[in-house]
């Protein structure tokens, strides 16, 4: 396969032919850094790009694969990771300017088992500020969906979107705190997964809300989701919030079908008047194609589920100010203009 092609690839096809060693994870690597320069000054998807890392790490796993020693899906597979997240000697900016120079001195819980699991980091991908800033008004330049580059690329994980739907990734990192990985991925055609509370770590994360807060996958299939997933689910002791318990093969439940589960739809918001009439059909087809495959599909009624934006609202708005309660004292005005705004406001909270 001519090596340009290969950023074309799913993680998961590129990752069976690491595997069987058709295709060498330096060669996977030198074709995502030579297509990031050539697409992404339209797209200002990274922050930074890590060349001198990715290389040695493809080299590295290309060592170990040669020599016998593969350690699954994630070895040898090009990823970025959202600019929120630490990585040890490697500028994490937060997407804010008030940390441009910050280089932390530990990977985040994330970042290790990535390393672990033989990942080659590409670089920090871009954000709105703090994970709670503008969507269109970003410190190091607003992120553009590639589909469309008159148009947003979702937030606050724009980056991550970004360069995923454009093949400048295989695979990456975002944070969802409100939304922060479902909409990007949806606004870029992409998948994401906001994982269940306590499932993937949040320690070295930047926090927005910790209340909120989860790290997930961004990813052009849902297979690519799950090895992504996989890779970085686990208990950590770091984090008080995280669970001990067993880290299930999300790839081999792919092929489980859906027979018995239980769906429940919160007809509510299905239906509303806020959803696009185009959206409403497909995903009512959707739910109408689970249940003939044999999902058992359910209306529920969540009571207050009208207020969860004001309530969602007050809790993140909350947290947020607590966490940069410093910053509010002392840099305010370094902040962005609606961030300065979101901070005032729960500051006042009781």
């Amino acid at each position: 396969m001519d090596k340009s092609q290969l950023p074309f690839l799913s993680a998961t096809e590129l990752a069976s032919l690491i595997k069987s060693r058709e295709v060498s994870p330096v060669e996977a690597t030198e074709a995502y850094l030579e297509r990031i320069p050539q697409i992404d000054g339209k797209l200002n998807s990274y922050i930074t790009v890590t060349a001198d890392r990715a290389m040695a790490d493809a080299r590295q796993a290309e060592q170990e694969i040669v020599s016998g020693n593969y350690r699954g899906p994630m070895h040898g597979i090009p990823i970025g990771i959202k600019d929120q997240v630490y990585t040890k000697g490697i500028l994490t900016t937060g997407g804010s300017t008030i940390l441009k120079d910050f280089v932390p001195s530990e990977d985040a819980t994330v970042v290790t088992k990535l390393n672990e699991a033989g990942a080659v980091l590409l670089g920090k991908l871009n954000m709105s500020e703090f994970a709670m800033g503008d969507a269109f008004e970003h410190p190091y330049g607003r992120p553009h969906n590639p589909w469309d580059l008159s148009r947003n690329a979702g937030t606050s994980s724009s980056g991550s979107s970004a360069a995923t739907a454009a093949f400048l990734c295989a695979t990456s990192l975002g944070e969802d705190t409100g939304g922060s990985i479902r909409g990007p991925a949806s606004f870029c055609g992409l998948v994401g997964i906001r994982p269940s509370w306590g499932r993937v770590s949040r320690h070295g994360v930047l926090g927005a809300s910790w209340s909120m807060d989860q790290v997930g996958p961004i990813s052009r299939t849902v297979s690519d989701c799950a090895i992504t997933l996989a890779a970085i689910a686990g208990h950590d002791p770091k984090d008080g919030y995280s669970w001990d318990v067993p880290v299930p093969d999300y790839l081999a439940a792919l092929s489980g079908g859906v027979q018995g589960l239980k769906i429940g739809v919160i007809t509510e918001r299905v239906q509303g008047d806020a959803v696009d009439p185009q959206v409403r059909d497909l995903v009512v087809k959707a739910i109408a194609q689970l249940g003939e495959l044999g999902a058992i599909v359910s209306d529920i009624d969540i009571p207050l589920i009208a207020q969860s934006a004001t309530i969602s609202t007050a809790v993140t708005y909350g947290d947020v100010s607590g966490v940069h309660r410093e910053g509010i004292d002392k840099r305010l005005k370094e902040y962005d203009y609606n961030l300065q705004l979101r901070l005032l406001a729960g500051a006042i909270l009781p």
